[in-house]
């Protein structure tokens, strides 16, 4: 566990007051990464912390502050060590690859094992308000600037492609990393393998040729799927219900989304909701399920359009296009999936875990037959290959918005889907002038 602002302080030299201050923000910082900011009470963070509830008001005001402090030394500590890295990396710019590794494994350690304080600010900030995050943008702005000054001299030395910028190669690189919070098991494998894993993966990509094929990627619009008119007035009321619901788990998360919140969303009276539902939970139930089914069912239809002998890159591509065109158009009820899972009890991961490992399968499928095929490099592990992939894809809700394609420095959603294929297809390095290196494994 990191320390708080006292960390540079001996633990011997810190006071009583000092100690327990240091407590309640550990323990805040714990309960966030794990419940949410939204669905913790300061009565929660003084029980985990061992004070009476009605003491933490002797340290902090109110929770907003706590969470303040606790978002600051999320990016501050990781700021600090990848700032460090970054400038001893300028002295030998010929380690770039040495150097991309480290700064992955740091960035993970810091998520994964180092830091409750970086996971709590990674899982929360994109679900807070504007005013709550006004105050962490300039630090975070400087952390993205510490990983886009490495990537702009490794792309003046000639490490880096040159057809995609350097601010969407580093939100592709965070992306990846970012989405480990919600599936990466630490007890099973050490962050070491993984960071080995996603920056070999991150730097050449999946494919076996120094471009990959997908000029035969013929795309189509998703639209969303619509109620029929003679649809009756229940089942119009239920499936308002629903995409209320929907909206509340993508915009606050499970537990702090109420059924008070679901009725004024869909424009109905709070009772109401019980002559549809039974619970909260049931309709959380519904939302789940509608968004893996339509994820499924939607990435299915799209592979079972190519006919084998399959064009492997250009199959991928368009089960990637798909992916992001649920995530983003088609389905609120997959983004709502997305964005609250990392939160949901476990009962409820228990129940829906089946259909996401037949996703999983699915995509393991997709996968094999194009290693099996030398369509993908023979050294990388189907399995990680995929939680890397869909990881990057499924972290781009928290960043990406595809309603703003006219304005100047946004991509439209077909611009950022094909830039996506690139990178994962391809990786991030020019491989016209960046030996390959053929002969390393990823474990």
């Amino acid at each position: 566990m990191e320390k708080s602002d006292a960390a540079d302080k001996n633990e011997d030299d810190l006071t009583k007051s000092e100690r327990t201050r240091e407590g309640i923000l550990s323990a805040a910082a714990r309960l966030f990464r794990r419940e949410g900011y939204y669905a913790t009470t300061m009565r929660d963070i003084a029980q985990e912390s061992g004070i009476e509830a009605g003491s933490i008001y002797y340290h902090f005001e109110s929770k907003d502050q706590i969470l303040s402090e606790v978002l600051e030394l999320g990016v501050r500590q990781l700021y600090e060590k990848v700032s460090e890295i970054v400038q001893s990396a300028k002295k030998n710019p010929e380690d770039f690859r040495k150097t991309f590794a480290l700064l992955i494994e740091t960035h993970l350690t810091f998520l994964l094992t180092a830091s409750d304080f970086t996971s709590a600010n990674i899982r929360n900030y994109p679900m807070l308000s504007d005013e709550t995050r006004a105050p962490h943008r300039e630090l975070r702005a400087s952390y993205a600037g510490a990983w886009s000054s490495f990537l702009n001299d490794a792309k003046r030395a000639g490490f880096l492609r040159n057809d995609i910028s350097v601010t969407a190669i580093r939100q592709f690189i965070l992306s990846a990393m970012n989405w480990t919070v919600e599936w990466y098991d630490v007890d099973r494998y050490p962050v070491s393998i993984l960071a080995d894993r996603m920056s070999k993966l991150i730097l050449d990509g999946m494919c076996t040729r120094r471009r990959a094929d997908t000029n035969d990627l013929k795309t189509s619009v998703i639209v969303p799927v619509e109620l029929p008119d003679s649809i009756g007035k229940a089942e119009k009321s239920r499936a308002q219900i629903l995409k209320a619901a929907a909206r509340a788990l993508r915009d606050n998360g499970y537990k702090a989304t109420t059924l008070r919140q679901i009725a004024e969303e869909a424009d109905l009276k709070a009772g109401s909701v019980y002559y549809h539902f039974k619970s909260k939970d049931e309709i959380v139930d519904e939302v789940l399920n509608a968004g893996l089914n339509d994820l499924l069912s939607g990435v299915t239809a799209t592979v079972q359009e190519f006919h084998p002998p399959y064009d492997h890159h250009t199959r991928i591509a368009a089960a990637i296009w798909t992916h992001l065109s649920f995530l983003f158009k088609a389905s609120e009820f997959t983004s709502a999936n997305i964005r609250s899972y990392g939160m949901l009890p476990n009962q409820f991961r228990e129940r829906h875990r089946g259909i996401r490992h037949e996703y999983g399968r699915l995509w393991d499928g997709i996968l094999r037959e194009a290693q099996e095929d030398d369509a993908i490099r023979s050294d990388i592990k189907i399995v990680p290959l995929r939680q890397v992939m869909l990881g990057a894809l499924n972290w781009t809700v928290e960043w990406f918005d595809p309603n703003k394609p006219d304005e100047e420095g946004y991509l439209s959603l077909p611009e950022f889907s094909g830039m996506l294929i690139k990178l994962l297809l391809e990786g991030i390095c020019d491989r016209e002038n960046t030996a390959y290196p053929v002969s390393e494994t990823v474990h």
